[in-house]
């Protein structure tokens, strides 16, 4: 039979020309609501195997698998958190019905609710999904095209030596070496919390992050200079585990109200903990560190990246920028000119 009754529920029942059984809920106690929905199921059944169309999926089954799939992405829980938002208007929808203007409708809601870069974290989710469905699945023809909200591009926030010294001073005993160990090898905050003593060599000088505990995925060697090294030292014995701990337990959260409380006293406004590794890579950019030397030192995976920091180094461009003067001046080529700024270069180092 393909309709039955149970619990006071309707259920289809009934078997494809392909030879695949249909069995679900129809949700609902009206027979007739539940037979309507039956021969819906059927005829689509039927188009699918005669006229090759493909199957109508909706969004919650290419959320889940999407889900499924990039689970091994660092931001794999921000990325769930974004899906359920979503849920409460894409919830039983087909793919095709989720066009630009109910997209752009859902943007604008997000965008009113925090700021046009959040809604372009949500707008990129719905993209990703979307295109993976057409490209990959092969579950619709083509995604929508979904175009992101300008967004002004955010300065590089940083600190003078003299400012980090100041906001140190302030800061709680915990908070204070790992802000040390920060600005000393400029690891993001997670991997600083999270820094285990099975990941540190004292006697090499070296620390690493393991490729699943980076942003990247690729696993980050880290060089512990002076500083690095004194902070390892002080910290050792507080925890069997965790490097950096806080009354015998490992430390989960940072921007606390001793921090903000700390950033008030030291007279720093508009400053993240997260801009503490921006300060460590404008320090190396401001003392002549090379942008390529940098990007491998902070795992950056394209130089585009590490650019930023670029306007910091004024002094590196001019030297280079000076090969136009000898060859105005001097008349020589310019494989003489570059060869002369090498050995320039050289005996400066």
């Amino acid at each position: 039979m393909s309709l039955c009754k149970r619990s006071g529920t309707w259920w289809i029942d009934f078997t494809t020309p392909g030879g695949e059984r249909v069995r679900c809920s129809a949700r609902t106690s009206d027979k007739a609501q539940a037979r309507e929905l039956h021969d819906k199921l059927k005829a689509e059944a039927w188009r699918i195997f005669q006229l090759g169309e493909k199957p109508r999926r909706t969004w919650d089954e290419a959320a889940l698998r999407w889900l499924r799939e990039t689970e091994h992405k660092a931001s794999h829980l921000q990325d769930v958190k974004q899906v359920a938002w979503l849920q409460q208007f894409f919830r039983g929808r087909y793919l095709a019905e989720i066009t630009r203007d109910v997209i752009a409708e859902i943007a604008e809601r997000k965008r009113r609710e925090s700021t046009p870069g959040t809604a372009n974290r949500y707008l990129a989710m719905i993209r990703a999904i979307l295109r993976r469905a057409a490209l990959e699945w092969e579950w619709i023809d083509k995604p929508p095209l979904i175009r992101l909200y300008p967004e002004a591009k955010r300065r590089v926030r940083w600190l003078t030596p003299e400012q980090a010294q100041k906001l140190i001073a302030e800061l709680p005993e915990h908070l204070a070496e790992m802000m040390r160990f920060s600005l000393a090898t400029g690891l993001r905050q997670g991997n600083v919390a999270r820094l285990e003593w099975s990941q540190v060599d004292v006697e090499r000088r070296a620390a690493w992050i393991h490729a699943d505990q980076a942003k990247a995925r690729r696993a980050i060697p880290v060089a512990l200079n002076d500083t690095a090294l004194d902070v390892l030292k002080r910290q050792a014995g507080k925890h069997s585990r965790f490097v950096f701990s806080y009354r015998g337990r490992p430390i989960g959260q940072v921007n606390t109200k001793a921090w903000q409380n700390a950033l008030e006293r030291a007279g720093i406004d508009d400053f993240r903990w997260h801009d503490l590794r921006h300060t460590w890579a404008s320090w190396l950019t401001q003392a002549g560190v090379p942008l390529n030397a940098l990007q491998e030192m902070g795992a950056w995976q394209t130089a585009e990246m590490v650019r930023r920091y670029a306007h910091l180094a004024p002094e590196q461009f001019i030297r280079h920028a000076q090969i136009v003067d000898r060859l105005l001046a001097n008349g020589t080529n310019t494989s003489q000119a570059a060869s002369a700024e090498t050995e320039e270069t050289g005996a400066s180092h």
